[in-house]
């Protein structure tokens, strides 16, 4: 089994070998992986496991593309995200953790997310 890293640099390589990120946008990739997330909710809903990781792959593919497009890298990206929901308190309601409620001033794009 090849390694992660391995994965994401043929991934990378077969973008640009099919002119996606030449010619794509960070737009239109974004609706990619919305139309593969559908495609997760679907497969989840049926309970068909293959399709599941099918979709989970379609959606690395779609999110190492835009990382890529952004120039950024993935485990950045994961870090960062790990080290706000490390500190986070909230409970379990209805198969899904919410997150506790926390006063702050101005716009904070984490009350936006149950991540």
């Amino acid at each position: 089994m090849k390694s992660y890293n391995e994965l994401e640099a043929l991934v990378i390589a077969w973008a640009t070998q099919k002119g996606i990120l030449e010619n794509g946008t960070p737009s239109r990739q974004c609706d990619k992986t919305l139309e593969e997330v559908e495609e997760l909710s679907d497969a989840i809903f049926d309970n068909n496991k293959d399709e599941i990781i099918d979709a989970l792959g379609d959606i690395l593919v779609t999110i190492i593309i835009q990382a890529e497009m952004q120039g950024v890298k993935l485990t950045e990206c994961l870090e960062s995200a790990y080290n706000v929901i490390a500190k986070r308190t909230g409970k379990m309601v209805g198969g899904q953790f919410v997150k506790d409620a926390t006063a702050h001033s101005g716009f904070d794009t984490e009350q936006q997310s149950n991540t």
